[in-house]
């Protein structure tokens, strides 16, 4: 890597006596709140034989919907708005593979504004290039190429609209003019406060469909599909009760985890780390949350866990003498090397080992062993790029933003990250999906840098108060001589452009399967959570503490 000129980037402040810098992070905010195990589910058989049934019920709603454009696609929306199209994936295939197709030969011009975002929106969701422009919106346009003033009172088709615009490619002119259209009316718009449409239009103007969380957007929507008295009853009960078993479960899994991050000792050994065990778990939470991902999920967190700790390690305690011996046994990856390492190390080191080999141990023994040294050769390069930062901060270096990305898409931890939510997948994960995703493919980048530019933007001026690599912000403020203002708005910028990234990827045919693409959008939405306004992880901000509130602690009545 080129060096450059090494010039001062900040003040190496707040060492402590061995030459360490402590960050002094808040302290664990939910202490043994999930250490007791959750009460046993009080569901009976016979409600359990009716979460069955009313499956059915809905999954036949689907079939024979299917005749309906209208109704189908009004019926695909609330199924996932309400959390529960995971046990739906074929009916939801098939019904838009019929739309997509009569949508494509039979082209209707009086379709009003809301059937039209919609199923433009859908089709667009599930990977269907479907045209923004002479097969959809233009209608929409007066003489001048403005949106007709006209929509304005179409409230839902705005709603809409506006959802369907966070779904826009590169160069889709149209679809950025009907965001800032419906964004500016939708703000000024008049409605019942207490309806559940006025509901609906401030969780999308605060966080749009797209960039939300598939269980963050059920727990609100339960409640706001009740409130319509369009409802379907047999849906609104199954949407209930499922959203009880499943939260049942994911309280029965950090409860396991609470006692696996206890047993580490964590406060004892690590008192310098971000205590966020809580905070990890609703990361994967948001990556995946269906039921048959609990052993992945469960991985993912201790490995999310344990990056965190690895990350507090390079660039908030260890000596940068440490740290180079350090990376040094992480590439080895032999427990033979543990006697040269400091004992917080030690520890470290013992764990990450430790929790790979029973995740190779509990894999089929046929033809997945590959997994995990995937993960193993992801987490070398991890500590790798951990290194280079520190290397940088040690010589007070500033690197300009080509040096500095490729790194700093890395250290955010999400390539790693992939390939470990990739580890307790189902088989139709292939070693091709792995080494696809190991060699940067774009969709992942984007992810990426929606993580590492939405970060460095909330996080920068706390993370250089204490003696910090330089971030984005301060690169791209040396580089190119501009204000922070102007540096966050292009910073921000590029994480727009990062959506559209994600959104090309999900077209058909695509580069890797539709699980492993959700993967890293999921990574991606949670970022707007974390990240949005505050950096909610590092602070325990109000925002996780909420959501986490709202999906392990409070219960939905059935």
């Amino acid at each position: 890597m080129s060096r450059g000129n090494l010039v001062p980037s900040q003040d190496h402040g707040n060492l402590s006596k061995e030459n360490r810098r402590l960050a002094n992070y808040i302290p664990d905010v939910w202490g043994d709140t999930f250490l007791a195990p959750p009460p046993e589910l009080d569901m009976d058989c016979i409600t359990r034989l009716e979460h069955e049934e009313l499956k059915e019920q809905v999954r036949r709603m689907l079939v024979k919907s299917m005749d309906n454009p209208p109704q189908i696609l009004d019926l695909i929306d609330a199924v996932q708005r309400l959390g529960v199209a995971y046990h739906f994936p074929k009916e939801i295939e098939d019904a838009l593979q019929i739309i997509y197709h009569h949508h494509c030969n039979h082209v209707r011009v009086d379709d009003d504004l809301y059937t039209t975002a919609l199923r433009f929106r859908l089709l667009r969701e599930h990977g269907f290039n479907v045209d923004c422009g002479t097969h959809a919106f233009n209608k929409f346009k007066d003489k001048e190429g403005e949106f007709k003033e006209s929509l304005i009172s179409d409230v839902k088709g705005m709603l809409e609209l506006y959802e369907a615009a966070h779904f826009q490619l590169h160069g889709e002119n149209i679809l950025e003019e009907a965001l800032s259209f419906t964004k500016f009316h939708l703000k000024s718009t008049e409605t019942k406060a207490d309806s559940p449409l006025s509901t609906q239009i401030a969780n999308a103007l605060n966080r749009p469909l797209r960039k939300s969380l598939t269980r963050m957007v059920a727990r609100s929507y339960i409640s706001i599909y009740e409130e319509y008295g369009t409802h379907d009853q047999n849906l609104l009960k199954f949407a209930k009760l499922d959203f009880k078993i499943v939260q049942h479960l994911h309280r029965k899994e950090i409860n396991e985890l609470s006692r696996w991050w206890k047993g580490l000792d964590v406060a004892t050994n690590f008192p310098f780390t971000r205590d966020r065990l809580v905070e990890c778990y609703f990361w994967m939470l948001g990556v995946y949350f269906e039921p048959h991902y609990s052993i992945a999920r469960i991985f993912t967190t201790k490995q999310i866990a344990l990056m965190s700790i690895l990350d507090d390690i390079y660039d908030a305690y260890g000596t940068y003498k440490e740290l180079e011996i350090f990376t040094k046994a992480i590439h080895r990856w032999d427990m033979n090397c543990i006697d040269q390492l400091q004992d917080y190390m030690k520890v470290w080191y013992t764990e990450v080992l430790n929790v790979y080999k029973d995740m190779e141990e509990s894999m089929p023994k046929e033809g997945k062993a590959y997994r995990v040294q995937f993960l193993i050769d992801a987490m070398k390069r991890q500590s790798q790029v951990y290194y280079v930062e520190a290397k940088w901060f040690h010589e007070n270096y500033i690197p300009t933003m080509e040096e500095y990305m490729p790194i700093a898409l890395m250290s955010c931890g999400y390539p790693c990250l992939t390939i470990a939510s990739f580890v307790g997948m189902e088989d139709v994960i292939t070693k091709e999906t792995f080494i696809w995703a190991f060699n940067d493919p774009k969709i992942l980048t984007a992810a990426s840098t929606i993580c590492r530019l939405m970060d460095d933007v909330v996080s920068h001026e706390f993370e250089q108060e204490r003696g910090h690599v330089s971030s984005a912000v301060e690169c791209y403020m040396k580089q190119y001589g501009t204000s922070m203002q102007a540096t966050y708005d292009e910073l921000l910028k590029q994480v727009n452009d990062a959506w559209k990234d994600i959104n090309e990827g999900f077209l058909k045919p695509t580069a890797a399967p539709a699980s492993a693409l959700n993967r890293i959008l999921n990574f991606a939405k949670i970022m707007d959570l974390y990240h949005k306004e505050e950096d909610a992880y590092t602070l325990a901000g109000e925002s996780a503490e909420t959501s986490i509130t709202a999906l392990l602690i409070d219960s939905i009545p059935i």
